[in-house]
């Protein structure tokens, strides 16, 4: 999170803030319907001839082989890693202070991978055309195709070195961007009937099933969403968010900021001052586990100490950017259902 307030973020530097809870709604929308709806279609081989993939902008690459040369976001790597498909450069958090795999790298080994960027709007077009890029694959956070951590500066020479491929996380439930990354991997020589990934996907359904019941049988349990930055503590909004879609289309009761209140962040969230954290009764809270928000247990406000769901205990992280691998979205939602399961009424 930057040492500066929302209002003086630009309007797309906000989407990477820590505090921005849904992350990239500010910008302007003006996606592909099927697009939207999850229907783009995947072909290719993994071993021989051409390689097409069509993205959720609509968007066809065609090559001659599948990728060898794979440039991606740092969340969309690791999420390719979990189905064995390797990538050559990355760009996104990836390393913290301290030189450890960042929250977003997953499992990925980042010393073998090239880093070209590991904060906002940083990326190195040098090093990313040394590496011969055949494609780079990102996520997508509004519905004009703007590819996540590509800067905007430098997009148009990005564009010339390699095709691209978007994934949409934006507006649709976690399912949606879930299949998506299957059928990406599967297209790239992923082995999708390998033991680990179809137990993992049953794990995840299992896990659904739990969240879905603890929901139904607790509906008095509310849910707050937050992140914390120095200045501002910044409130979700369940519309919008892939993890918090699905979260409440599965029966979560998620407490809303008003309508008024989320208009100037295009309806992703609220931001409020630290005298104010306790505006919303919650019994739950769930925190943005990113490196770039300030975690719980360093969180020193007077106020958020003296919120009753905090003094009960009854805080958990959330993966704000889920890994979209089944592997990865397995625990998040785990975590949510014991969290309901166990929680006394406080607000």
């Amino acid at each position: 999170m930057p040492n500066a307030t929302t209002a003086r973020l630009s309007r797309r530097g906000l989407l990477a803030a820590g505090g921005v809870l849904g992350l990239g709604a500010v910008l302007t929308a003006c996606g592909d319907d099927d697009a939207k709806d999850g229907g783009a279609d995947t072909k290719g081989s993994a071993k021989t001839g051409p390689w097409t993939f069509k993205d959720d902008r609509g968007t066809t690459v065609k090559l001659d082989g599948t990728p060898k040369n794979i440039v991606a976001f740092t969340g969309v790597a690791a999420a390719l890693y979990d189905y064995g498909v390797e990538v050559k450069g990355v760009f996104g958090p990836t390393t913290t202070k301290d030189g450890k795999a960042d929250v977003q790298a997953g499992d990925m080994d980042v010393s073998k991978v090239t880093v070209l960027g590991n904060v906002w709007d940083q990326f190195n077009v040098e090093k990313y055309a040394a590496l011969a890029p055949d494609v780079l694959i990102s996520t997508m956070f509004d519905d004009a195709g703007t590819l996540w951590y590509v800067p905007e500066a430098s997009k148009d020479k990005i564009a010339k070195l390699a095709p691209s491929v978007g994934i949409s996380v934006f507006d649709r439930q976690l399912t949606a961007p879930l299949q998506r990354m299957w059928e990406l991997a599967e297209s790239l020589g992923a082995d999708m009937t390998a033991a680990k990934v179809t137990e993992a996907k049953k794990r995840f359904e299992a896990a659904s099933e739990r969240l879905r019941k603890a929901a139904k049988a607790k509906p008095e349990i509310k849910v707050l969403v937050g992140s914390a930055s120095p200045e501002l503590f910044y409130v979700s909004g369940s519309n919008l968010s892939i993890d918090l879609e699905y979260f409440k289309a599965l029966g979560v009761n998620f407490v809303e900021p008003t309508e008024e209140a989320k208009k100037a962040t295009g309806g992703w969230f609220e931001s409020l001052s630290w005298e104010n954290v306790d505006k919303h009764k919650a019994d739950v809270i769930m925190m943005d586990d990113r490196s770039s928000a300030i975690q719980p247990a360093d969180i020193t406000e007077a106020t958020w100490k003296q919120l009753p769901a905090v003094k009960a205990g009854q805080v958990i992280a959330r993966s704000t950017e889920p890994i979209l691998s089944y592997d990865k979205c397995v625990a998040p939602v785990e975590a949510l259902a014991e969290a309901i399961e166990k929680a006394k009424k406080v607000s």
